[in-house]
C-alpha cells in the first residue's frame, strides 16, 4: 500500500507519540514493542550498536547505529530527540533475506555534553521502526576525559640497609578514565615480571622485598590514561651498607727476641666495607699485648763414656750426650760426633779362626731362608689359582639352594640406603654392543663399537676384573688411560670422589668412596664389558634450585641394551604443592637440559624417578651426568640443612674458635666437611641436627649466649652472625659456616658451657646446649669414625644382589604374564608401594625384573628377603616349586 508524501510525518508523530508512552523508565539494554498483530520476527534488531566513548579535548565523537529490518532510526540524548538534520543516514538491503538495512550516524560535541555536566552523566540511546513495532538500543554514555596535574601522593627519598624491605607510596591524579601508573628506575622502565624482587601493589605502591645495591636510584612514579600522562617528582633510594670488621690477624713474632717485648694484631673494616654513607666500624683496627720470649740456651757435651770392651772386629768405642745443659728455647745443638770409635791392639783382640759350630749355624741359616721362599712361592700360587677360579664359580649352588638365602658380602656401609643395582642373566650371551657416544672433538667416527671385551683392555671369555680407588697409584693409572679417550676429557682427574669397575652381562654395583647415597646399579646384559665410573661435584649452570649432587657415570652417551639405576640423595622436602623437580642431563654441546618432569611421565620417557623422603632412583637406558633440581611453587617450598658444630681438637692459645656449619642434607656435602675438618685438625663437638629452610627470603642467623663471663671472653663484636638467603638457597656455595671465637680468663680453663641458636627468620631453629672439656671430651668421635669408613666401591655378579640368581629368574617368568585373579607383577608392585608409575614398568619387557631391580636398590644391603619372599607368597601362584631351586638346577 502507497502512502502519500504529506502523511509521513503525521504518521512519525504519532507512533513517537504512543512510544513515548509506553518507554517508561529508560533502559540500557536493547527493547523491542511489536505492534499487536505484527510478526515478532520483522521487529528491527540492531546489528551495530552505540558504545561508551570518551570525549578528548575538543574532539567530538561518533555514535553510529545500524538495525534490520528498518524503516527510520532515530537518536535520543538525555530524553530529547537529536534534530533530523544531525543525523547522517544510510539505507541499504540486507542481502541474504532481503529484508531493509538502515544505518544513522551522529556527531556528539563537548558543548553538549557540558550542559549537563555534573548534574547527571550524559546518554544517547537510538529507536529503530519498521512495520512490526520499535526496538531501542542500549544507551551509550559520553564521558570527557582529564587528567589532573598534581598527585595525590608522591613517593619520597630514602635510605636504607642491604637486604632491608623499601615500600614507596604513590597515589595518582584524579582523572576519567582512572589513570594507569608505572614506575621508572633512573628512566627505565621497571618491570616486575623481570625482577622477583620487585612488585606493585593495588594501591600503585613500589615495593623492593630486600634491598640491593643496584636499587640505588631516582623512582619515578607515572600516571597516564588516553588524555594526558604526569610525573611525579623523583624520589633518591639509597640502599647503604654498614661496615664490619674482617677476622683478627694473627699475633705479631714478639718484638724482643729474648726477654720482655710486645706483639700485635690488626683488623679492617671489610667486611663488609662501608658504602653510600653506612656507618663505619666502632672499635679499634689494633690491638697490642706485653709478650715474654724466653732466651735461648745453647746446648753442650756431657763427658765421654768409658771404653767399651774390644770387639771381634778389633775395635771398641765410647759416646758421650748433648746434656750439660741440653738446648732449649731454640738453642743450637751440639757440635760434633756422640760416638767414637777406635782401633784396639791390645791382648784383649783375639783373632781365632771360625770352627765347626760356626759353618753350622750359617747352613742352618741358609736352609731357614730357602724354606721360607719355597713357602711363599706357594702361597701366591694358590692365590693365583683361586683368583683365577674365582669368575667362573661366579654362581655358587651354595647360595641357590632352597629359598630366598642371603648372601654374605661385605657392603660399604651398614647403613647404606642408597645403592644401584642389576640382577644378572646367565641366560643371555651377549657378546657385542654398538652404541654413540658423545663427540667431545671432531672426528671421522662418531660411533662407537664394543666387541667381545672391554674397553681399554680386553679380558678372556667369561671373566671380569674389579677396580677400586685404593690403591691411589691404580686410580690415576686408570684415570691416565680414560683421559686418552676424547669423550673423557671433561671430566675431573681428581680420584677422592670417584670410583670405577669393569663389569660384564653378569651386573653389579658401583659406589662411591666414603659416600652412602651415591650408587650406580648396572643391569645383566646391559653391555659385553664396559669400564663404568662415578664421578661428583661438577658445576651447574642455571638459575633453579640444586637439590642433590651432580653425579657422573661413563662413558657418556653410551645406549644401554637394559635400564641401569641411578641411586641419589637429595635434600629437598617433596611436596607436589611446594615444588616443581626436573631431573637435568647434560648434553654432549655442555648444555643442561630437562629430560623428566616429575610427575608428569610418560611410558614413552627414557627415564624414570622413583622420589622418596631422602633419595631418588633414576632408571636410565644412557649413561652421561645427571642432577635433581626443583623450582619453589610457593613460600612453603623446605629443603633440609645439616647443622654441625666444630673445634680445635686441642687448644694451644687463649683464643678457641667454634664453626657453625650450614649444609645440604646430603652425604655429599657431609663427606667434603669431614675431609676438610680433618685437614683443619676439627672435632664434633654436637650431634648434628636438621634445620628445615623455606623459599621465604629470610636469611639464616646465628649467635651464642649465656658463655660464663668469669671463665670466656666473647669476641663476637655483634648480637648474631647471618648467612644471607641466596647463598643458601641456590645450592652452590660450599662449606657454608660462621665461627664464634672465644677467650679463655685464664689458660688452665678447659670446661665450656654455652648455647648456639641457628635460625631462619620467621621459620625453623635449632639449639645446641654445649658442656664439655675441650682437652678431653671425645665422644661424638665416633660419629666422624662411621661417616669416614670406607668400603669396596665395586661388586661384580651374583654377591652384588640379595635375591638368589635361579629363584629371581623362577619370578619373573611366574609373575611376567597377565593373570586373570590379578597375581602378577602389578599386585606385586602394590605390594612393594612401587605402583605410583605402573605404564612405566608395563612398558619394559619383563616388569617384574625392573620391580626386583629397584627393591633391590632400595634395601640393599639391608633388605629383608623374608618379607619380600612373603609378598611374593601372597599372590597364591599355584607353582609350590616357586620358592625351590633343586640341587640339579645349582
Amino acid at each position: 500500500m502507497a502512502v502519500r508524501p504529506g502523511l509521513w510525518p503525521a504518521i512519525l508523530g504519532i507512533v513517537l507519540a504512543a512510544w513515548l508512552r509506553g518507554s517508561g523508565a529508560q533502559q540500557s539494554a536493547t527493547v523491542a514493542s511489536p505492534v499487536p498483530g505484527a510478526s515478532p520476527d520483522l521487529l528491527p534488531h540492531f546489528l551495530v550498536e552505540p558504545e561508551d566513548v570518551y570525549i578528548v579535548k575538543n574532539k567530538p565523537v561518533l555514535l553510529v547505529c545500524k538495525a534490520v529490518p528498518a524503516t527510520q532510526i532515530f537518536f535520543k540524548c538525555n530524553g530529547e530527540w537529536v534534530r533530523q538534520v544531525d543525523h547522517v543516514t544510510e539505507r541499504s538491503t540486507d542481502g541474504s533475506s532481503g529484508l531493509p538495512t538502515m544505518e544513522v550516524r551522529i556527531n556528539v560535541s563537548r558543548q553538549q555534553v557540558e550542559k549537563v555536566f555534573g548534574l547527571e552523566e550524559y546518554w544517547c540511546q537510538c529507536v529503530a521502526w519498521s512495520s512490526s513495532g520499535t526496538t531501542k538500543s542500549q544507551k551509550a554514555y559520553i564521558r570527557i576525559a582529564y587528567l589532573r596535574k598534581n598527585f595525590e601522593q608522591e613517593p619520597l627519598a630514602k635510605e636504607v640497609s642491604l637486604e632491608q624491605g623499601i615500600v614507596l607510596p604513590c597515589r595518582p591524579p584524579e582523572g576519567i578514565p582512572p589513570a594507569e601508573v608505572e614506575w621508572l628506575r633512573n628512566e627505565d622502565l621497571v618491570d616486575p615480571s623481570l625482577d622477583p624482587n620487585v612488585y606493585i601493589t593495588r594501591e600503585h605502591s613500589l615495593v623492593v622485598r630486600q634491598a640491593r645495591l643496584a636499587d640505588t636510584a631516582n623512582y619515578t612514579c607515572v600516571a597516564k590514561n588516553i588524555v594526558a600522562r604526569r610525573r611525579s617528582a623523583s624520589a633518591a633510594v639509597i640502599v647503604y651498607v654498614n661496615g664490619g670488621w674482617s677476622t683478627w690477624t694473627e699475633w705479631s713474632v714478639c718484638s724482643a727476641s729474648c726477654g720482655r717485648g710486645w706483639q700485635k694484631r690488626s683488623r679492617s673494616c671489610t667486611n663488609p666495607a662501608p658504602l653510600n654513607g653506612g656507618a663505619f666500624c666502632e672499635g679499634q683496627n689494633v690491638q697490642k699485648t706485653a709478650c715474654a720470649t724466653l732466651c735461648p740456651v745453647d746446648g753442650s757435651w756431657g763427658s765421654w763414656s768409658k771404653w767399651s770392651a774390644c770387639g771381634l772386629d778389633c775395635t771398641h768405642w765410647r759416646s758421650r750426650e748433648c746434656s750439660d745443659p741440653a738446648p732449649r728455647n731454640g738453642g743450637e745443638e751440639c757440635r760434633g760426633a756422640d760416638l767414637d770409635t777406635r782401633n784396639c791392639t791390645s791382648d784383649l783382640c783375639l783373632h781365632t779362626a771360625s770352627g765347626p759350630e760356626d759353618v753350622a749355624l750359617y747352613i742352618g741359616l741358609v736352609a731357614v731362608a730357602v724354606c721360607l721362599i719355597l713357602l711363599l712361592l706357594v702361597l701366591i700360587l694358590i692365590y693365583c689359582r683361586k683368583k683365577e677360579g674365582l669368575d667362573s664359580d661366579v654362581a655358587d649352588s651354595s647360595i641357590l639352594t632352597s629359598g630366598f638365602q642371603p648372601v654374605s658380602i661385605k657392603p660399604n656401609k651398614a647403613d647404606n640406603p642408597h645403592l644401584l643395582t642389576i640382577q644378572p642373566d646367565l641366560s643371555t650371551t651377549t657378546t657385542t654392543y654398538q652404541g654413540s657416544l658423545c663427540p667431545r672433538q671432531d672426528g671421522p667416527s662418531p660411533k662407537f663399537q664394543l666387541s667381545n671385551g672391554h674397553l681399554l683392555s680386553p679380558l678372556g671369555g667369561g671373566r671380569h676384573t674389579l677396580h677400586h680407588s685404593s690403591p691411589t697409584s691404580e686410580a690415576e693409572d686408570f684415570v691416565s688411560r680414560l683421559s686418552t679417550q676424547n669423550y673423557f676429557r671433561t671430566l675431573p682427574r681428581g680420584t677422592s670422589n670417584m670410583a670405577y669397575g669393569t663389569f660384564n652381562f653378569l651386573g653389579g654395583r658401583l659406589m662411591i668412596p666414603n659416600t652412602a647415597s651415591q650408587s650406580l646399579g648396572l643391569a645383566t646384559d646391559a653391555f659385553p664389558s664396559l669400564p663404568v665410573f662415578l664421578h661428583l661435584r661438577l658445576p651447574l649452570a642455571g638459575c633453579q634450585t640444586l637439590l642433590s649432587p651432580i653425579v657422573s657415570c661413563g662413558p657418556p652417551g653410551v645406549l644401554l641394551t637394559r635400564p641401569v639405576i641411578l641411586a641419589m640423595d637429595h635434600c629437598g622436602e617433596p611436596s607436589p604443592d611446594s615444588w616443581s623437580l626436573h631431573l637435568k642431563k647434560q648434553s654432549c654441546e655442555g648444555s643442561w637440559e630437562d629430560v623428566l618432569h616429575l610427575g608428569e611421565e610418560s611410558p614413552s620417557h627414557l627415564y624414570y624417578c622413583q622420589l622418596e623422603a631422602g633419595a631418588c632412583y633414576v632408571f636410565t637406558e644412557q649413561l652421561g651426568r645427571f642432577a635433581l633440581v626443583g623450582e619453589a611453587l610457593s613460600v612453603a617450598a623446605t629443603k633440609r640443612l645439616k647443622l654441625l658444630l666444630f673445634a680445635p681438637v686441642a687448644c694451644t692459645s687463649l683464643e678457641y674458635n667454634i664453626r657453625v656449619y650450614c649444609l645440604h642434607d646430603t652425604h655429599d656435602a657431609l663427606k667434603e666437611v669431614l675431609q676438610l675438618e680433618k685437614q683443619l685438625g676439627g672435632q664434633l663437638i654436637q650431634e648434628p641436627r636438621v634445620l628445615h629452610f623455606k623459599d621465604s627470603y629470610h636469611s639464616l642467623r646465628l649467635s651464642i649466649h649465656d658463655v660464663p663471663s668469669s671463665l670466656w671472653k666473647s669476641k663476637v663484636l655483634v648480637s648474631y652472625q647471618e648467612i644471607p638467603f641466596y647463598h643458601i638457597w641456590n645450592g652452590t656455595q660450599q662449606h657454608l659456616h660462621c665461627t664464634f671465637t672465644l677467650e679463655r680468663v685464664n689458660p688452665s680453663t678447659s670446661d665450656l658451657a654455652c648455647k648456639v641458636w641457628v635460625w631462619q627468620v620467621e621459620g625453623d631453629g635449632q639449639s645446641f646446649n654445649i658442656n664439655f672439656n675441650i682437652t678431653k671430651d671425645t665422644r661424638f668421635a665416633e660419629l666422624l669414625a662411621l661417616e669416614s669408613e670406607g668400603g669396596v666401591p665395586a661388586l661384580v655378579g651374583p654377591s652384588a644382589f640379595k635375591i638368589p640368581f635361579l629363584i629371581r629368574q623362577k619370578i619373573i617368568t611366574s609373575l611376567d604374564p597377565p593373570c586373570s585373579r590379578g597375581a602378577d607383577w602389578r599386585t606385586l608392585a602394590q605390594k612393594l608401594h612401587l605402583d605410583s608409575h605402573l605404564s612405566f614398568f608395563a612398558s619394559k619387557p619383563s616388569p617384574t625384573a625392573m620391580l626386583l631391580n629397584l627393591w633391590e636398590a632400595r634395601h640393599f644391603p639391608n633388605g629383608n628377603l623374608g618379607q619380600l619372599a612373603a609378598a611374593v607368597a601372597g599372590l597364591g601362584q599355584p607353582d609350590a616349586g616357586l620358592f625351590t631351586v633343586s640341587e640339579a638346577e645349582c
